[in-house]
């Protein structure tokens, strides 16, 4: 047997690693093979072609879905409390149950999952932003 907590860790972290090495094996091979061509024709050597080419634009691929499946992991925690794991959801219902005052606890919960969304989103907007300087040097 293994404690709910370390369960629920255990679950979210295979889900989101199998969605994530999904994710960058994608984003790898969208690079174009004569951008690495291109690198060793120039003199450099496996790393310098990996670090300098293909992985800057690998994770500008990348970063949406990754930051979209970080998103989705935040909103699917209350799935945790099928395993008696107490978050915020869970917590709320065992105040609703003490109080008789569903709506109000539920909104603020709403709420907190809708604040913490924003501000993930807002780290994703920034993140895409300072990763399409990417884009423009490849342009130029």
């Amino acid at each position: 047997m293994i404690d709910p907590f370390p369960a629920a860790i255990l679950v979210f972290s295979l889900n989101e690693g199998a969605y994530s090495a999904e994710t960058m094996r994608a984003a790898l091979e969208s690079i174009p093979v004569g951008q690495i061509e291109a690198g060793y024709c120039v003199g450099m050597n496996y790393f310098q072609v990996m670090t300098k080419i293909v992985l800057p634009q690998a994770f500008r691929t990348a970063f949406p879905p990754l930051s979209n499946s970080l998103i989705a992991m935040v909103k699917e925690t209350s799935l945790a409390a099928n395993i008696t794991v107490t978050e915020m959801f869970m917590a709320t219902q065992r105040i609703v149950a003490r109080t008789y005052e569903p709506l109000a606890l539920y909104i603020e919960v709403a709420l907190i999952y809708l604040l913490i969304s924003t501000i993930l989103t807002k780290f994703q907007r920034f993140g895409e932003k300072k990763l399409n300087v990417f884009e423009d040097v490849l342009r130029r």
